[in-house]
């Protein structure tokens, strides 16, 4: 049985990079013009259509609310696998930009779509959070989504439950532009792709997209409010899940 999952990662990590270099060329093109990034976004989001269907893993999306493709918001979701990374995409239709971690623009090529698309933090450098704070902030004045893990990382210790501490950068963005903050819930992930391992353990990907949560009239005194209403929406959900 181990030695079928290792065969079935090699074959999915050879779809996962041989689609990526295929697109590529149509990244690159994209990404010189900011007017095209959206573009560049899109193509993305066809690539999740194409990989995961290629692969046998389906995605098992349920939408209890529909985001409006004209309005920005602040996505949030928990964050127990590198897979989450890979499937937001086809989970998130807005045009978004994803606050990740700056290590992830060291990877060839798809670093180089990473640094020019998405917002870049050094969560260990007060400076780096700064400016992708304001970075953010300021996509979202410009009417473009934010997805954003407020966990800071896969540092949950007693996974599926949620790491207690969350990072305050989501609330503040989602309070001062006064924006919904929708909550998603990927509920096993972590069981397909380990943090600490290479081997897929193939299944479907559930995850469900949640009623959002208005800021409206919030301040930065309602921001541990805030925090809480989104913790509890997505840890009800795993546990309903896994019970």
């Amino acid at each position: 049985m181990k030695f079928l999952k290792q065969l079935y990662t090699l074959w999915a990590a050879f779809w996962f990079i041989f689609l990526f270099l295929l697109l590529f060329p149509l990244f690159w093109i994209f990404l010189q013009k900011e007017s095209w990034k959206p573009y560049a976004h899109y193509l993305n989001r066809f690539w999740g259509k194409l990989y995961f269907p290629i692969i046998g893993m389906p995605v098992r999306i349920r939408y209890e609310f529909e985001p409006d493709p004209k309005q920005a918001y602040v996505f949030c979701g928990n964050h127990f696998s590198y897979l989450d990374i890979a499937v937001m995409g086809l989970v998130v239709k807005n045009y978004f930009a994803f606050v990740g971690k700056s290590d992830l623009k060291s990877i060839p090529l798809f670093g180089y779509m990473f640094r020019k698309l998405h917002i870049q933090v050094d969560r260990n450098d007060k400076n780096s959070r700064t400016k992708s704070l304001t970075r953010s902030i300021r996509a979202l004045q410009n009417g473009r989504s934010i997805v954003i893990f407020p966990e800071g990382g896969i540092i949950s210790k007693q996974i599926p439950q949620m790491h207690p501490n969350l990072k305050d950068g989501a609330f503040i963005m989602a309070i001062q532009e006064q924006v919904p903050l929708v909550p998603i819930s990927f509920l096993n992930n972590y069981k397909i792709l380990y943090d600490d391992q290479l081997i897929l353990h193939p299944q479907p990907i559930e995850i469900v997209v949640h009623q959002p949560i208005y800021t409206e009239g919030m301040t930065k005194e309602n921001m541990d409010e805030l925090k809480k209403h989104f913790a509890d929406t997505v840890q009800t959900s795993l546990n309903r899940f896994h019970n």
